[in-house]
């Protein structure tokens, strides 16, 4: 089967391929190993030898190209509908292989909170909405609590949320390094399209991704910026969940946003 690949995409492919361990194509006809003399196999050049030596020329590392494909693709995505469809194609990240949906986002697309949270668990998965079940139940009741919902009609009383990865990871491991690095390029239009005043992160995965930092006990209710908009770290949902003496910071760092809103 053929496939319309460009240069970028058909070398990364290639570059995959030799990562695996590929190292040769495969011929017309099958070859028993176990017949072959291994000694006849090698090949020696010389001056005798009418084989060129073939000159290797230095590639750019895997994870580099698959980024830059990403890059590619959410550069050329003018609205949400796009960028959406431009993750759903997306085939580089592990991830994909085994989750059911994709979790893009919730909300009012012209509010001016975005909220961004951590990679999708199974009830996530199943819905292909972010944060939902027990978890999008307390979510609601912090925000709703500021005025701010992701059933609210005008920038003023709306929410929008996503997560920092659009795919659950198997038995809700930690993303890789490498897995959050090439969705990064999506997230970040993803923030450019919605445009917010403010973005809150919720949770380690969120910062580390968009920081370069975690430690979210640390990080929460101080104020950072990206690509010159408001951040606010705040503990996730979930995190409230397991220890409920974080829900007085939480409610904190809501007040601070309100604060910040009204400002």
């Amino acid at each position: 089967m053929m496939y319309d690949l460009d240069y970028t995409a058909a070398k990364a492919a290639l570059e995959w391929q030799v990562e695996m361990g590929v190292d040769e194509c495969i011929g017309d006809t099958p070859i028993n190993r176990y017949e072959v003399d291994p000694k006849k196999q090698k090949l020696k050049l010389g001056p005798s030898s009418n084989i060129a030596p073939v000159t290797v020329m230095p590639s750019v590392p895997l994870q580099d190209s698959v980024v830059d494909i990403a890059g590619i693709m959410a550069d050329k995505c003018t609205d949400l509908t796009a960028l959406r469809d431009a993750m759903a194609v997306f085939d580089h990240c592990a991830l994909k292989k085994g989750a059911k949906n994709l979790v893009f986002a919730d909300g009012n697309p012209v509010a001016r909170v975005m909220v961004i949270g951590d990679a999708p668990v199974r009830e996530e998965d199943q819905q292909g909405r972010p944060f939902v079940g027990e978890m999008g139940g307390l979510l609601d009741k912090m925000f709703g609590a500021i005025g701010l919902a992701r059933d609210g009609k005008t920038a003023q009383d709306a929410l929008y949320i996503t997560n920092a990865m659009p795919w659950r990871p198997p038995q809700n491991r930690q993303p890789e390094v490498g897995e959050v690095s090439m969705m990064l390029p999506f997230l970040k239009r993803h923030i450019a399209l919605v445009d917010p005043d403010v973005v809150v992160l919720m949770g380690n995965l969120a910062c580390q991704a968009l920081l370069g930092r975690k430690g979210i006990s640390r990080l929460r209710g101080r104020w950072a910026e990206i690509d010159g908009r408001s951040t606010l770290p705040m503990f996730h949902p979930s995190a409230l969940l397991q220890d409920g003496l974080k829900k007085r910071e939480a409610w904190a760092d809501l007040l601070t946003l309100q604060a910040r809103l009204r400002g």
